[in-house]
């Protein structure tokens, strides 16, 4: 493998490596819901309807790891089959992830646990948004590749996986939450929350607009 091969998949590693937390985390969540763990405050809501929380852990696990490749720009276009069909993989996993996060946003119960989460209307509305916007973007992108409209259909697709990728990024955003509990409240989350999916949105609109994906 040359130098521009490796230096390629950095890319890829690097959106898989940000997945790692939040894909660890569903993993877990997912044996606690299949093995009947102890329920509790915190994991009531889940027990109580667990489909659209394993909808959304397998969908959002195969969107963010197997999308990842779709980076790689000479791996593309030398295996365009595989880049084909990954899309046809990839749209109803991301749609899925998007629409059965905003099913949990809206009917899962907030009293069913603790305050600790400090989520707040604020953040409500936040994630109705972000939802939303992601089933869009991925809905435009499939349009636009009927269309054979090529370039946007990379520019929304990209714009979705952001949105997506948006809880790995929030893994090192809460880090200040940890680091110092003085500040823990709903503010605090809300702004921790919210600037994971802004960085994102900030980076692939830079690199669209430095035209670095081909």
């Amino acid at each position: 493998m040359s130098k521009s091969d490796r230096s390629e998949w950095l890319i890829p590693a690097a959106l898989i490596t940000f997945s790692f937390v939040p894909v660890l985390a569903g993993s877990i969540r997912l044996i606690e819901l299949a093995n009947g763990a102890l329920i509790a405050p915190e994991n009531a809501r889940f027990f109580a309807a667990p489909l659209p929380i394993a909808l959304h852990i397998i969908s959002f696990t195969i969107y963010c790891v197997l999308g990842a490749f779709q980076f790689a720009t000479s791996f593309r276009s030398r295996k365009p089959n595989w880049h084909r069909a990954a899309g046809w993989i990839l749209i109803p996993c991301g749609l899925c992830a998007a629409l059965t996060g905003l099913w949990m946003t809206q009917f899962y119960p907030s009293a069913n646990y603790p305050p600790v989460n400090f989520d707040g209307p604020l953040l409500y509305a936040m994630r109705l948004l972000i939802g939303s916007a992601m089933a869009l973007f991925i809905s435009l992108g499939f349009v636009a590749i009927l269309k054979r409209d090529i370039q946007n259909h990379r520019v929304w697709m990209m714009r979705g996986y952001a949105l997506g990728l948006g809880a790995g990024t929030q893994v090192f955003t809460h880090i200040p939450m940890f680091l110092f509990p003085s500040i823990q409240g709903e503010f605090a989350r809300t702004l921790c929350m919210g600037a994971g999916w802004a960085i994102n949105c900030a980076v692939v609109e830079w690199v669209i607009s430095l035209k670095r994906y081909r």
